[in-house]
C-alpha cells in the first residue's frame, strides 16, 4: 500500500483495509524500517515511503506477487546453505505446493553435475521452487522447460519496463541455461524425490544474476548481469515475484496436457541454439549438428551432418555452440 500511494496513506486507512490496531501497524512500520525501508511518519498525514531497499525477504516479494499459488507460501533467509537444500527439507516436513524459499546468500549453491554456484549476498536471485505435482515422474525434466521460459520471460518484461523496446533480450540456452549477449545469466536446477510411479515432490531452483557488478576471473569471461548488460540496477524481490506470475501461467499450461505442447512454439522463440551449429558432449561419443528445436517433451532435436535426427536428452549431454559457450 505504502509503495503504491503516490502519496501519505493514514494510519486509519492502513488499520481499516488491514484489519488490525494502530500498534500492530505501527509495528509493522518499525519492521519493515528494520529491513531497510525508509519510511516517514507525520502526524495528521500518516506515512510515506521514501526509499525501498534491495532486499530478498517474504515483505518484499509477497507484496509484490499476482499468483492464486506459487509462491504465496514464501520463506526467506539471510543466509542458507542451499535454496535447494532447504526446500527439500521443508518438503520433508509437508511444506505446500508451492512453496517459495529464497536467499540473500548461499554458501553452498548448486549447478548442474555437482558444479558450485557462485552465490555472493545481495546480488543475484536465489531461490527453490516446491512442487507437488500429480505428474508421471518421467515427465518431470519438462518442469526445467517451464521454468526456463519463466523466467526468460519475466527477465525480459523487467527488462523492457526499465529500458524500453531498447532493452537488451534474454534467450535460453537448452537445457537449463539464460543468457544474455552470449554470456550466461542463469541456471537452474531441478531436483526430486520420487516412487515408482509417484511423485512426492519436486524442487525447481534458478539463480539469476541480477545486480552483480563484476565477476571472478575465471567467470568473467562467460557470466553476466542484467545490471552489467542494461547499465542499471534492478528490484530482485520484483522479478522474483515475475517469475512466480510466469511460471504459474507457463505450469497450468503444461499440466492440461501434461507436455509441453502448448508452450513449445513459445520456447523455441527465445532458444538461443535454434538453427544453429551445436556439439553435442554425449559421453563415449561427440557429434556436431544444427539444433532444430525441441519436442513436446523438451527434448532438443539435433540434425546430424549425416541428415539423421537425434534427440537429445538433457540428463545425458551438454551442449555447447559450435565456436564457444552458445
Amino acid at each position: 500500500m505504502l509503495r503504491n500511494a503516490e502519496g501519505y496513506v493514514s494510519g486509519q486507512e492502513l488499520c481499516e483495509q488491514l484489519g488490525v490496531s494502530r500498534t500492530a501497524v505501527w509495528k509493522m512500520i518499525g519492521q519493515l524500517k528494520e529491513e531497510g525501508y525508509q519510511i516517514e511518519g507525520v502526524k495528521n498525514r500518516g506515512y510515506r515511503i521514501t526509499f525501498i531497499p534491495d532486499v530478498m525477504t517474504e515483505a518484499e516479494i509477497g507484496s509484490r506477487l499476482d499468483t492464486k499459488v506459487m509462491g504465496r507460501c514464501c520463506i526467506c533467509y539471510e543466509e542458507t546453505d542451499s535454496t535447494n537444500t532447504q526446500a527439500k527439507r521443508l518438503a520433508e516436513e509437508k511444506a505446500p505446493h508451492g512453496t517459495l524459499v529464497c536467499a540473500e546468500r548461499q554458501t553452498g549453491g548448486k549447478g548442474r553435475r555437482g558444479r558450485i554456484w557462485s552465490s555472493p549476498s545481495g546480488e543475484a536471485v536465489y531461490m527453490s521452487l516446491l512442487l507437488r505435482p500429480l505428474i508421471h515422474p518421467a515427465h518431470t525434466s519438462m518442469l526445467t522447460v517451464v521454468m526456463g521460459l519463466a523466467a526468460v520471460k519475466a527477465c525480459n518484461e523487467i527488462l523492457k519496463n526499465q529500458l524500453g523496446d531498447d532493452a537488451p533480450r534474454v534467450q535460453i540456452k537448452w537445457p537449463n541455461d539464460l543468457v544474455l549477449g552470449g554470456r550466461k545469466l542463469a541456471g537452474i536446477l531441478t531436483e526430486l524425490s520420487t516412487e515408482v510411479d509417484y511423485i512426492n515432490y519436486v524442487v525447481v531452483g534458478i539463480g539469476i544474476n541480477v545486480n552483480s557488478p563484476s565477476f571472478p576471473e575465471e567467470i568473467s569471461s562467460t557470466a553476466v548481469s542484467l545490471a552489467m548488460a542494461a547499465g542499471k540496477t534492478f528490484s530482485r524481490g520484483e522479478l522474483a515475484a515475475c517469475c512466480m506470475k510466469h511460471f504459474e501461467t507457463c505450469y497450468d499450461k503444461f499440466l492440461e496436457k501434461e507436455s509441453l505442447e502448448d508452450l513449445k512454439e513459445d520456447y523455441e522463440n527465445y532458444l538461443v541454439n535454434i538453427g544453429r551449429q551445436v556439439r553435442v558432449l554425449d559421453p563415449g561419443k561427440e557429434y556436431t549438428g544444427t539444433a532444430l528445436g525441441i519436442d513436446q517433451e523438451g527434448e532438443l532435436l539435433v540434425e546430424r551432418e549425416n541428415g539423421e535426427i537425434t534427440t537429445v536428452y538433457a540428463g545425458e549431454v551438454s551442449v555447447r555452440g559450435i565456436y564457444g559457450y552458445v
